[in-house]
């Protein structure tokens, strides 16, 4: 039980620290968001790639199970991700992005005849109106466009993450999708030089907090998370990952200097706590 909690707290220190070490870097150095991204898929390749081959069994069934499309979900995730940390705090962008893979994934299910109980409607109206309320013009509203770009990140996350359902080997599938993932990154680097000619920046820092975000926080926190999954019932699962927007908030206030509002409090209670009510099951 002690291993499970380490493991399971790890890996969600894992998952808002790419929340933080991605405003961390836009923030405070010079690197530039397309080449954050590559720098991070990359990493994150190399180290799951790594992984996964270290291990003796399912590699043939993992390389058969990741896919091109997976691979562009996975993308669009992680440029989205990092364009909308330009103008978000880690505490909205964490926020929003946790919404938007629920919300996907709820109207995945209903896509597919799965029926939601009264209750967890009105869950889903409390976690929507927490979002509306969060964007409604004011002066501590987050930008539009950065934030319409996280929930972008978030439907693709939550594309890529059903489309993983069932996978033989989870972190040699993940491995496969992110090194095909890497020349799309590569891709958009090469249209941002052709473009914009000197459009793309990276310093010292900057290429430490990718490669921070890459290597560490998605690829280790995946595979630890990969590692405990097993023993976590799926509602558990969903509900510990509520604990992503709390971390991320409490970092960006201790690590970024970013300030807690009243707006951002309230949205979160209504997010967090609609979706609570969604994916949380009451005992028969």
């Amino acid at each position: 039980m002690l291993r499970l909690i380490v493991l399971v707290s790890l890996s969600m220190l894992a998952f808002a620290g790419n929340s933080l070490l991605c405003r961390l870097a836009l923030k405070q150095t010079g690197i530039d968001p397309i080449s954050f991204t590559a720098i991070r898929l990359i990493s994150g390749a190399a180290v799951l790639y790594l992984l996964s081959r270290a291990r003796r069994h399912a590699s043939a069934a993992a390389g058969s199970q990741a896919s091109w499309t997976s691979a562009l979900a996975l993308f669009a995730y992680a440029l989205a991700f990092s364009l909308a940390y330009v103008g978000l705090t880690a505490a909205t962008g964490a926020l929003l992005l946790f919404a938007a893979v629920q919300a996907s994934m709820v109207g995945y299910g209903q896509l597919r005849g799965e029926r939601l109980a009264g209750r967890q409607w009105l869950g889903l109206a409390v976690a929507m109106a927490g979002v509306v309320f969060l964007l409604l013009p004011g002066l501590q509203s987050p930008p539009w466009s950065q934030a319409l770009l996280m929930l972008l990140a978030g439907l693709a996350w939550g594309v890529y993450s059903l489309r993983g359902r069932g996978a033989v080997d989870p972190l040699g599938v993940t491995a496969g999708n992110f090194v095909r993932a890497v020349p799309m990154a590569l891709a958009a680097a090469a249209a941002m030089l052709a473009l914009h000619g000197g459009g793309l920046s990276v310093d010292r820092s900057g290429l430490a907090y990718a490669l921070a975000s890459g290597a560490i926080a998605s690829g280790l926190g995946y595979t630890l998370w990969y590692s405990v999954l097993p023993q976590l019932k799926a509602s558990a699962a969903a509900t510990l990952q509520l604990s992503v927007p709390a971390i991320a908030t409490l970092g960006g206030v201790l690590l970024l200097g970013e300030a807690l509002n009243a707006r951002l409090l309230l949205a979160s209670l209504a997010i967090l706590g609609g979706i609570v009510l969604v994916i949380v099951r009451p005992r028969s």
